[in-house]
């Protein structure tokens, strides 16, 4: 996987593109992520109790893994990720500045 929770990444296209935020899920059986305040829809909830006032939530929606892009920790550029093999481990690295993380 070339993403992973908890990435840093940038919208590529969509109403949010050229936004960047964190990663919450990786849904890798259908190439999806989920991405923390983007690409958001507002989710109408009911009362829980009588009486209660029902709401309005906004809700992040999943988006395709090939309309974002990594950002690097290290040059804060988004990147393409490469990897290598290191001490017996696969390494993940910035194509960029060719740093890991």
């Amino acid at each position: 996987m070339r993403i992973k929770k908890g990435d840093q990444v940038k919208m590529l296209v969509g109403k949010d593109h050229g936004k960047s935020g964190a990663v919450l899920r990786v849904l890798s059986d259908e190439g999806r992520v989920v991405i923390e305040g983007l690409n958001l829809y507002k989710k109408r909830v009911r009362p829980k109790k009588a009486g209660a006032k029902g709401e309005m939530v906004s809700l992040p929606r999943a988006i395709s893994m090939s309309n974002v892009m990594v950002v690097c920790p290290n040059c804060k550029r988004p990147t393409r990720v490469g990897h290598a093999m290191s001490e017996g481990r696969s390494m993940r690295l910035c194509k960029k500045c060719k740093a890991s993380f």
